[in-house]
């Protein structure tokens, strides 16, 4: 593959994408591939105007600001799918952190099918390989309540949100056929999980 492949990891908070992506992406370095880490945190130039927007919804929730949200976070990936990702080296791996598959966890009221076409009608990049991250939501819910920053978040506050937010993301992956990789054992596991998958696209593309 010449073209940069496109990974998305994304999935329910606390179950463990960024040490898996740390893993994944020391794997592949290991193994002489080229990777390029990016987020749409860093990588939005309106962030600021974004999360504005989340926490004045997480202040007073109702279905049209979440849809204000919603696209919202597409209006960004546009602008990365535009901006950022032509600019990387052929031949590179980029692994991005959250892409749209999360709003699948967090978004409440608007259905995702919707949120999908949000974003395909705004021309963004369809990843090359959707990784889906999940835990059963007790054990994610566990593991960000143990973090050094806890929780922090702006949508999650009580486990039932978790477990509502686990089940949501599962459908929509099951429906578009995401893979799934099940963090719940050793980290070395799931890596070699993700890294097989990313194998298996390189060589079937």
């Amino acid at each position: 593959m010449n073209r940069p492949l496109f990974v998305s990891v994304d999935g329910p908070k606390g179950t463990g994408k960024t040490t898996l992506l740390e893993a994944v992406t020391h794997a592949l370095r290991a193994d002489k591939k080229t990777v390029i880490r990016l987020s749409e945190q860093k990588s939005d130039p309106y962030r600021a105007e974004t999360m504005a927007l989340v926490n004045k919804l997480a202040r007073h929730p109702c279905h049209d600001l979440e849809l204000a949200v919603c696209e919202r976070f597409a209006d960004s990936r546009a602008w990365i799918t535009q901006h950022v990702l032509p600019k990387q080296p052929a031949g590179s791996i980029i692994l991005i952190d959250r892409w749209y598959p999360s709003d699948a966890a967090f978004r409440r009221t608007v259905p995702f099918a919707e949120i999908l076409q949000l974003n395909l009608a705004r021309n963004v990049r369809v990843p090359d390989l959707h990784v889906g991250v999940v835990t059963a939501p007790e054990i994610s819910w566990a593991r960000a309540a143990a973090r050094t920053r806890g929780l922090s978040s702006t949508v999650m506050y009580k486990l039932e949100e978790q477990v509502a937010s686990t089940q949501a993301f599962e459908r929509a992956a099951a429906d578009h056929g995401w893979f799934l990789c099940r963090n719940e054992g050793t980290i070395e596991d799931a890596t070699r999980q993700v890294v097989g998958e990313i194998h298996r696209v390189l060589f079937a593309d």
